[in-house]
């Protein structure tokens, strides 16, 4: 039963993660927690436990979703490299500060971040392009399957700080970092959604593989429950990527402000309640 539960849980954080750039995390930490401590159908789950599953099941949700998007060429890797030399640190930072949290101090602190993360992206459309890192940085333009040119960029500098912050945030909670990179590149950066996700995402599978070796050295990884959730995660991020062209942009961004404003609800709840 156990490794059934992990299963379904692996395969909707492969597809949704893959869909809207996440890295799949985002869903199997709070669902993990849910059903192993809640429920009470899975042994041995703790914050730390989920949080080095979560990491290594992104390595492979990384990897698949990264092969899927190079194929419709989607992934900005200039890009992808930098905000990976930002978030690597702040990544192994964020992995030795885990290990200090109870469950309902983590519940309360994921929740109150994707809540965050949602109401900015409510606010999206009434908010004036925030043009300043374009005009102040180097300038990259992407034209999609509609003949749609979008004008993007972003200063070094200013993306190295923020991606220390959501590595930070991605060994913390095991997210991934994509939850907070794909907004940021999206209202800041003025990235098109569909290479925001596909730039997340191969950023997703660098971070992952720093971090997840940080969570093994620190003893967080239940490798049983690997078994499950790999191989689930990995055709399910096979199955997001796919359905991710067939989307509309705004329709990948109602997607993730939904998915992070019910996510975050359910986890502030839970840290309240204790």
């Amino acid at each position: 039963m156990e490794f059934i539960l992990l299963a379904v849980i692996g395969l909707a954080a492969g597809i949704v993660g893959a869909l809207v750039g996440l890295g799949g995390g985002i869903i199997l930490v709070p669902a993990t927690l849910f059903v192993g401590i809640n429920l009470g159908l899975i042994d041995g789950i703790t914050p730390q436990t989920v949080v080095g599953l979560s990491v290594v099941m992104m390595i492979f949700t990384g990897l698949a979703s990264t092969l899927s998007y190079m194929k419709t060429k989607t992934i900005d890797f200039r890009s992808g490299l930098i905000f990976f030399l930002g978030s690597a640190p702040g990544t192994l930072f964020g992995a030795f500060v885990n290990k200090g949290l109870d469950l309902p101090s983590f519940n309360l602190y994921f929740g109150i971040l994707l809540i965050l993360l949602s109401t900015l992206l409510l606010v999206r459309k009434y908010l004036k392009p925030v043009n300043w890192f374009v005009n102040h940085g180097k300038k990259r333009t992407f034209t999609d399957n509609t003949d749609q040119t979008f004008i993007y960029g972003y200063p070094v500098w200013f993306a190295l700080l923020l991606t220390f912050g959501v590595g930070f945030a991605s060994g913390l909670f095991g997210i991934g970092g994509g939850s907070i990179i794909v907004p940021a590149m999206i209202l800041l950066f003025l990235f098109p959604p569909h290479v925001a996700v596909g730039t997340s995402m191969f950023m997703v599978f660098l971070s992952a593989l720093v971090n997840s070796i940080t969570h093994i050295s620190l003893g967080n990884v239940p490798w049983l429950y690997t078994i499950p959730v790999i191989p689930a995660a990995y055709i399910g991020a096979k199955i997001g990527a796919h359905l991710n062209q067939k989307m509309k942009s705004e329709t990948l961004v109602v997607a993730l402000r939904v998915i992070l404003l019910l996510l975050g609800i359910r986890s502030i709840i839970d840290g309240l309640m204790g």
